[in-house]
């Protein structure tokens, strides 16, 4: 089994429905994102996926949140835009675009450099 990490950052905006606290009001993060890649066989170059392709993959999901609401967001209308939430954003999305050899095994959202979730789908070791 063979396992990529990428790193990458994002900043957007959110607000906690329903919280009672600081979070409640309209603020932004500086987010980290981790994702890690799985899979058990290699390409021809020795590769899982070439980290090139992995980052254009998460980039594209990205994208959809960098410098936005994440309230405004039609994943977030009936989910609050918790940390938790943000890291099964990215990796349902990013599950959609990796060639089918290549797993999701799990992706981190860091609010800070202290906070983070993780998500990962039961049963993916």
């Amino acid at each position: 089994m063979f396992e990529l990490v990428v790193q990458v950052e994002f900043a957007a905006a959110h607000r906690l429905r329903g919280y009672s606290g600081e979070c409640e009001n309209l603020h932004g993060h500086n987010w980290q994102i981790d994702v890690y890649l799985r899979g058990d066989r290699l390409n021809e170059l020795g590769m899982l996926i070439d980290f090139k392709d992995a980052k254009q993959h998460v980039n594209a999901v990205l994208r959809m949140l960098d410098h936005k609401y994440l309230n405004d967001l039609d994943y977030f209308s009936e989910r609050n835009p918790t940390t938790e939430h943000v890291a099964r954003f990215v990796a349902e999305e990013l599950a959609r675009r990796v060639p089918p050899e290549v797993r999701i095994h799990r992706v981190t959202a860091w609010e800070s450099g202290r906070c983070g979730a993780t998500y990962w789908q039961e049963g993916n070791p």
